[in-house]
Formats: structure tokens, C-alpha cells, sequence
């Protein structure tokens, strides 16, 4: 059992018990009252599926989990073709085999130079995020400032979460939420059965709690706000609560209102919801190919009528930076050298950004391992490849 709930918690699905009667509503996906067993048995199966099983759900991952449509609009942005990458089809042939990707597809000043599907997949599908989900969450902050529902990053986060008052979060501002920089103690290793991650939804939520707010607000300090990054899907699962707080909508509508239907995506998106029917804002959306290209291309034209000016700016610089030169974390975003920046998901999900050349990339996979160094390195040496080519026009 505790081995099943610490892959539940690394994959951050929020399988915590609702109250007694209570169903989760979906649009695709019908939860009987009470009966979240089978659910949270898939939610914990996850990361052992087998290759046969990835390829077969992460393109489906409505019909096995309860979630919210976020819902595209009638007027569908373009992306014409551009001229093909001078990029050899054998080694985007090898690339693919090698790295389990069903999609990938480079944007060039909005056009398309290169896409390829594989595994089965295609064009009119949906691919699970994983946490490239985290970088949509650190968008809808950003509109809510804009739209003047959030006031700014240097607020307390307890004032949009009151139950966080008298907590090791007492004083931490939602920057330091955004940065993963809060000083508060957290173990996202999901090997360890005495992790955060392990013991996160263990223990039984009252009726009407959060199960984020509930777990995290018993968090110990460990260094002071601001001084210390520490990966923490958690902190941005609390980000999504403080959203839906400030705003008083479901993430999955006003992702809608301001980014899928304006900005002219052309598929709906599905994000997967936990028992309490909150979406879980540090991973599980599901999205086209295409249309996480379009969010790439979004934050490369700086998310112009939906965030502040200087949002993504912001977002995308290294608020948090590592040992490792030219690289860090923004708001939500890993930074990388040469200007540019991205956002990561387990098992190879990729958006990758460069302003410089004014290209996105986005590749969806099914990788054998949820994360591997090779595996990583390999996948960032072709992306980089890439950017030269779209560089030599």
C-alpha cells in the first residue's frame, strides 16, 4: 500500500478520499459515489505501466481519469507550413526510435518546419502533460494579475489561502511559491516511504478541506523564504488552489477564457481532476501536438492581452540558479543557456523555447523510465540540434 501511494503522490494526482457520498463530475469520465478505489489503484499504477500500456494511455488518459474540458474556441490559430529543416530524415528517424516519441514539431516565426507523428499517434489527438503542466499554472497567475484578481507575486500566499496562517508558509509570498523557494521542508523523493510525496494522501482529509492545503499547512520551515530551491510539486498543486481561490473559477475555464479560446487553440484539452473535483495544477493536462506548440509560441510573443507586460519575462529568467551555468528556474519554468527556456514532464513530455531565433519545439513521448539522465541528455542534444538548423534558415 505504501509503496502504491508513494508513485500516486510523485505523479501528484491528489488521490485523497473525498467525503463520504461525495461524486467527482466529468465530462468524460463517470466516478460512482465513493468509489475512488479503483481510481487511485490506476493513479498509483502509472509509472509501471508497460511500454505497451503508456503507448496506449497517454493518449487517452480521459478514459481512465476523471477531469475538466478545457474548451477551444470556433476561430483556430494558423500554422502554415514553412520550409522544411535542413535536418537529415535518418536522424529524426533515430531520434524517435530512440526516445519512445509519438509527436514532435518545430515552429519557426509561427510556421512549421518539421512535424512527425509515431507510436500510433496523430494530428487529432491528446498526449498527457505531466508537469509541462506546470508552466500552463504559472500562465493563469499571471492573467489573474493582469485581471486584477491577484494583486501581485509579493503577496502573502496566506492571503489567498487563510488555513495556511500559523504554518511554515506564514510569510512566504507567491513568488517563492512560483520559484519553488519557499524555505519549506519537502522530500519529493518518491523511493523514500518516508517521503512528503509517500505520506502526502495517507492520512484522511476532513469534508471540506482541501487535500493540498491540508497536507502542505503541516509542513515544518526548514530555511528561510527565498533561500533555497527545492523541487516541490506540492507548491504548485497550492499555486492552483490559490488561483481558483482568487478567481473564483475552475482552472480548466479559465485556462478557456484566456488562453484556449483566444489565443485560438484548436483542440480541447482535458486536465485530469482529484476526488475533491480541483483540477491538479502540477501536472495531468492533456493537449494536441499542435496546441502545445501554440502555448510555446504564447510565451515566446511574450502572452501579449492575457499577462502582464512583463510576465513572462519574468517568468522565463532564472529566479532560482543552479551550480550549473545558464541554467535555473523562473515561475514555473526551467531557463537554459543561450536565452532560452522550457518546460519538462516525465517520461520525455517537452516544450523548449528560443526567443533568439524565434523557434518553439514540442515533443510528446512515452519514454521506457518516468526520468533518466541519458535519456534527458540525449533528448536535449537534439533539441539543441534543432535550434541550430532553425538558426541556419
Amino acid at each position: 500500500m505504501a509503496k502504491a501511494w508513494i508513485v500516486a503522490g510523485a505523479l501528484a494526482l491528489g488521490m485523497a478520499g473525498p467525503a463520504a457520498g461525495q461524486a467527482v463530475v466529468s465530462p468524460d469520465v463517470q466516478i460512482k459515489p465513493g468509489d475512488t478505489a479503483g481510481l487511485r489503484k490506476v493513479g498509483a499504477e502509472v509509472l509501471f505501466w508497460s511500454q505497451a500500456q503508456r503507448d496506449a494511455n497517454f493518449p487517452a488518459m480521459e478514459k481512465i481519469f476523471p477531469g475538466h474540458i478545457v474548451k477551444a474556441g470556433g476561430k483556430v490559430r494558423a500554422l502554415p507550413a514553412g520550409k522544411p529543416l535542413a535536418v537529415p530524415e535518418a536522424e529524426i528517424d533515430a531520434f524517435i526510435a530512440a526516445q519512445n516519441v509519438s509527436g514532435l514539431i518545430v515552429l519557426q516565426d509561427g510556421k512549421v518546419r518539421l512535424e512527425r507523428y509515431a507510436r500510433g499517434y496523430g494530428p487529432q489527438g491528446r498526449w498527457t502533460s505531466f508537469s509541462v503542466a506546470k508552466s500552463f499554472t504559472s500562465a493563469l497567475v499571471g492573467a489573474a494579475i493582469r485581471d486584477g484578481y491577484i494583486k501581485s507575486v509579493g503577496e502573502p500566499v496566506t492571503k489567498y489561502i487563510p488555513e495556511l496562517a500559523g504554518s511554515g508558509y506564514d510569510g512566504v509570498t507567491i513568488a517563492q511559491l512560483l520559484t519553488m523557494t519557499s524555505g519549506v521542508r519537502w522530500n519529493e523523493d518518491y523511493t523514500d516511504v518516508k517521503s512528503d510525496v509517500a505520506r502526502m494522501f495517507l492520512e484522511p482529509v476532513p469534508a471540506g478541506e482541501d487535500p493540498t492545503v491540508f497536507y502542505m499547512k503541516k509542513l515544518p520551515r526548514e530555511t528561510a523564504p527565498g533561500s533555497k530551491w527545492v523541487y516541490k510539486t506540492g507548491e504548485t498543486n497550492l499555486i492552483g488552489v490559490l488561483v481558483m481561490r482568487a478567481t473564483g473559477k475552475p482552472l480548466a475555464t479559465y485556462l478557456s477564457d484566456k488562453i484556449w479560446k483566444p489565443f485560438g487553440m484548436e483542440r480541447d484539452a482535458f486536465w485530469m481532476v482529484d476526488p475533491s473535483g480541483h483540477e491538479v495544477s502540477g501536472c495531468c493536462l492533456s493537449v494536441s501536438l499542435r496546441d502545445y506548440a501554440r502555448m510555446g509560441q504564447f510565451a515566446l510573443e511574450g502572452g501579449k492581452g492575457v499577462v502582464p507586460a512583463d510576465w513572462i519575462a519574468e517568468s522565463t529568467r532564472a529566479q532560482a540558479a543552479f551550480a550549473r551555468p545558464g541554467f535555473g528556474y523562473g515561475y514555473q519554468w526551467w531557463v537554459y543557456p543561450e536565452g532560452r527556456f522550457g518546460a519538462i514532464g516525465i517520461f520525455g513530455q517537452t516544450i523548449g523555447i528560443d526567443p533568439k531565433t524565434r523557434t518553439v519545439i514540442a515533443i510528446s513521448a512515452a519514454a521506457p523510465k518516468a526520468t533518466d539522465s541519458a535519456y534527458g541528455a540525449a533528448r536535449m542534444a537534439f533539441v539543441d540540434r534543432l535550434f541550430a538548423s532553425t538558426a541556419a534558415r
